[in-house]
């Protein structure tokens, strides 16, 4: 009986303690789409003029996914907290509407 081994699926490539942090995945993902960052903070803006008080990273993940469908492939949920401090960090006049939870790791 031949064994099966995985391989060649996506991130096993690397032993566990070589992978790249999500920050570092962030980082090279936000540097190949610079847009992202952008439409993110106009999706802010337009949810703050239409009224909003509180404005979830989540739910602007997914307008994203919605109006760019082919565009954004790569964009992983795991990056929603760090576009947050991303966008808090240039606008700070936004801390009343996107919250940020303590981080677990650095």
């Amino acid at each position: 009986m031949s064994t099966i081994t995985q391989d060649k699926l996506p991130g096993l490539a690397l032993p566990y303690r070589e992978r790249p942090t999500i920050s570092e995945q962030f980082h090279a993902f936000d540097t190949q789409h610079p847009w992202v960052y952008r439409e993110l903070e106009w999706l802010v803006v337009q949810r703050l003029a239409a009224g909003a008080k509180r404005i979830g990273m989540k739910a602007l993940f997914e307008a994203l996914r919605w109006r760019h469908p082919h565009a954004v492939k790569g964009l992983n949920n795991n990056y929603t907290a760090l576009y947050a401090r991303r966008l808090l960090a240039e606008h700070p006049e936004w801390s009343c509407a996107i919250e940020l939870r303590r981080r677990r790791s650095p």
